[in-house]
């Protein structure tokens, strides 16, 4: 089956299409979270001069002020200063991900009003940012995670079906002890004597998530490599390297590539299950799971539970659509 085939049988589901169309805007959306959600300025002109202040940290004092600290645009001092002497281009939302807003005329969490669309989290964070910021960290985390572990696991199952025998059972049989080991009482010890990070995170959820396609791999490969093709190039001295990766390989990752948007989904799922137990990333990321905790913390504020509810439950029902329509392209009894 030609690309182009391929591509005509994914978007003729429409969920599939509308989902990952989406998918793709609002994750290139959050790709420039730093030119739509800031606490600094895009451009200022001050004193004839331009100054890009979300490429460089300028202090107070050099606006006018009296502080030699970082310049807090939404000051009135320094907002009266530069128009004085000029003007300056702000961020449709002007807060960051960890800008707390000193302004707020209530306690925090704030409602939604017109400085605050969704309103503000129980630290007096705009939430939109916090959304916006979460939503690339999550999808990048999630689509290393994927991408790792399934070439690990893949690799892995691999070696199994195609040389099955002893190293197909000392191989299952130590995967089988991996995955019965209990994972969140190791998480809970180890992010007990290490401070968790985005790279010692990916690290840790690989340790046990890279399982998720051995099986199905070592199954195509053991079906396979009892083929003719591949029992011929064997005959004429093919080493196993390229009989595995350029014969059946292509073959066997048929099935698997179906689903990894759903282990994607997962991934994200387990970062904000990890961030809400508050074993995931410390507090200055920006989290989602840390908006989920908020949301059941503070249920008199129901704006922060609401929000984060639809975020991740859109995200992950795009994801599931997605690999729906991989799934349709793939199917060969809708495609005979």
């Amino acid at each position: 089956m030609q690309l182009k085939e391929k591509i005509t049988i994914f978007f003729n589901n429409g969920r599939a299409k509308y989902a990952l169309i989406l998918f793709l805007i609002i994750f290139v959306l959050s790709l420039f979270s730093e030119l739509i959600a800031n606490n600094n300025s895009l451009i200022i002109k001050y004193k004839n001069n331009y100054y890009f202040p979300i490429f460089k940290q300028y202090t107070d004092a050099f606006f006018g002020g009296n502080f030699p600290t970082p310049a807090d645009y939404n000051d009135k001092l320094i907002k009266q200063n530069i128009e004085n002497n000029g003007w300056m281009i702000k961020p449709i939302i002007p807060y960051s991900y960890n800008t707390v807003d000193y302004y707020l005329t209530g306690p925090t969490p704030s409602a939604p009003d017109a400085k605050h669309w969704l309103g503000t989290d129980e630290e007096g964070r705009d939430i939109v940012a916090r959304l916006l910021y979460g939503i690339r960290l999550s999808v990048i985390f999630a689509f290393l995670l994927t991408v790792i572990s399934s070439v690990i696991g893949i690799l892995i199952g691999a070696i199994q079906g195609y040389f099955g025998g002893k190293t197909d059972i000392i191989l299952q049989r130590l995967i089988e002890i991996w995955d019965s080991l209990p994972q969140l009482f190791i998480l809970i010890i180890i992010a007990s004597v290490f401070l968790p990070t985005f790279m010692s995170l990916l690290l840790i959820l690989l340790l046990f998530s890279w399982t998720g396609l051995t099986g199905m791999v070592r199954a195509e490969f053991l079906r396979l490599r009892n083929f003719e093709y591949v029992k011929a190039a064997k005959v004429l001295g093919v080493s196993n390297f390229r009989i595995m990766f350029r014969h059946i390989l292509p073959n066997a990752l048929v099935t698997s590539v179906t689903f990894i948007p759903f282990i994607m989904a997962e991934s994200i799922t387990s970062l904000s299950a990890l961030d809400f137990l508050g074993l995931g990333l410390p507090t200055d990321y920006p989290s989602l799971g840390d908006l989920v905790r908020q949301g059941k913390d503070n249920l008199q504020a129901p704006w922060i539970g609401c929000s984060i509810f639809i975020v991740l439950s859109g995200m992950l029902s795009m994801l599931i659509f997605i690999g729906e329509g991989i799934r349709d392209v793939f199917d060969t009894r809708k495609n005979s």
